[in-house]
């Protein structure tokens, strides 16, 4: 039964090395000689002048959730698009199209709702 299973185990703990030997030779091997000006904050050249666990712009969040969702979209037309030629013919155009109007009445809704504004 251990037979059937040793291929596997033998492939995690070769994964564990190789991701975790070269991190320790690192932190063992590497120079450490830490000075003011290398452990002072870096923003743009100056110190950080706000807390970083600030408060952000729900519309912030709702631009990024946009911007996947459309992103992920267009993830999904390129495999179409390839295949489109070799098999899928007429009645894969045509699910495209419902995909597409059902993407564009999302995007034209969300656009009138203000949710791209920025005022």
């Amino acid at each position: 039964m251990l037979q059937n299973y040793f291929p596997i185990l033998l492939f995690i703990l070769i994964g564990l090395l190789v991701g975790v030997v070269p991190l320790l030779l690192g932190k063992l091997l590497g120079p450490n000689r830490p000075d003011a000006e290398k452990l002072s904050p870096y923003e743009c050249g100056f110190a950080a002048f706000e807390d970083a666990r600030m408060r952000f712009d729900v519309r912030y969040y709702l631009v990024a959730i946009l911007f996947i969702l459309f992103d992920l979209e267009v993830a999904f037309m390129i495999p179409w698009a390839v295949t489109l030629k070799d098999g899928l013919g007429l009645f894969g155009l045509g699910a495209m199209a419902v995909f597409l109007a059902i993407l564009t009445v999302g995007f034209v809704y969300e656009w009138k709702k203000g949710a791209l504004n920025w005022d």
